[in-house]
């Protein structure tokens, strides 16, 4: 059996940098994986049964365990959750990828619409950052003055008007 430290620096390994043909053998435990992962528990059980992971191994003990593979579908999840896919388009990918290879286009498809919100979003967050920029830019600081701006008093009906 593995040591505490050595089992979790593997798990932090298999969900961090997964590899093309993950190991399938059960050895994580769902408190490691959930450390690892930044997934509660009870998310984790939540995910195998709407289906996002297949049905989780068990020890003898009935204590779930968790192979590579299961971190590696976990880590590309975790990251639609990220860029904000809906928990349903994740599932429906999930089912598209157990009906196999006669379903990649519809993957695919499904995975660009995606970036294309996903590039939307950022584009908004760039135009909202160059706003909060600007305003960042207008305060100035006493030890950053703004050049040709001499008093505060200006200042005042300005930020009244632009908040």
């Amino acid at each position: 059996m593995a040591v505490p430290e050595q089992g979790a620096a593997e798990c932090a390994t298999a969900f961090g940098a997964p590899v093309p043909a993950p190991d399938p053998t059960p050895r994580h435990g769902i408190s490691e994986v959930s450390a690892i992962s930044g997934l509660s528990a009870h998310t984790l059980r939540w995910y195998e049964r709407i289906g996002l992971l297949e049905p989780v191994d068990r020890s003898h003990a009935g204590q779930r365990r968790y192979s590579d593979a299961d971190l590696a579908r976990l880590a590309f999840l975790t990251k639609l959750r990220l860029t904000g896919m809906p928990v349903a388009d994740m599932v429906r990918y999930v089912e598209l990828l157990r009906a196999g290879d006669g379903t990649r286009a519809e993957r695919r498809d499904l995975l660009v619409a995606h970036r294309e919100e996903v590039r939307q979003r950022l584009a908004d967050l760039h135009a909202t950052l160059a706003v909060i920029d600007k305003k960042i830019d207008h305060y100035g600081g006493s030890d950053h003055p703004v050049p040709g701006e001499t008093t505060t008093s200006d200042h005042s009906a300005q930020d009244r008007k632009s908040a």
